[in-house]
């Protein structure tokens, strides 16, 4: 994937959360401090907040409760298999939960690709955005968020999955 051509930062209730954006405005990514994979800023990435101000937007109604589903125009590349997935991840409703096996299924894999579907989960660019955070363990368990599960924890809890 070639480097994204711009940048920005947003505020959020998650700490400040980086966005990078393709030439054509697409947003390519969305990470927050300390992600396991997440993006850090590279010398030939611009900043210039102008191609993220609908990210911006939406992302400030999502947190003010105000927006359930993000309607971005967006680019992302992974394998066939991990599309397929981040796109079962696109269809999950705001404050509802699936496990990684329901994932699977959704998918049309194996039972046994459960650990497949972790990884291709794991890797998702866009935190928040594409809403990795409603995938839960078997059984409930709170497992697995690439931004940490207390993050993970916040945005069941603001999507009103959890209780405050």
């Amino acid at each position: 994937m070639n480097p994204p051509a711009y940048w920005t930062s947003v505020v959020s209730p998650l700490g400040p959360l980086l966005l990078t954006a393709a030439p054509s405005g697409e947003l390519t990514s969305l990470s927050v401090p300390g992600q396991k994979g997440g993006r850090e800023v590279r010398d030939d990435w611009r900043r210039d907040a102008g191609p993220f101000r609908e990210a911006e937007e939406q992302l400030a109604a999502y947190f003010a409760g105000e927006l359930k589903e993000f309607r971005l125009a967006r680019r992302t590349e992974g394998s066939p298999f991990r599309e397929k997935v981040w796109a079962a991840l696109d269809a999950i409703p705001y404050g509802t939960t699936v496990t990684y096996g329901e994932i699977a299924a959704r998918i049309g894999a194996p039972r046994a690709a459960v650990r497949a579907v972790g990884g291709a989960i794991g890797a998702n660019p866009l935190l928040v955005v594409r809403p990795c955070h409603r995938v839960i363990g078997a059984g409930g368990a709170l497992t697995g968020y690439a931004g940490g599960l207390d993050r993970k924890v916040r945005l069941l809890t603001h999507e009103g999955f959890l209780g405050a």
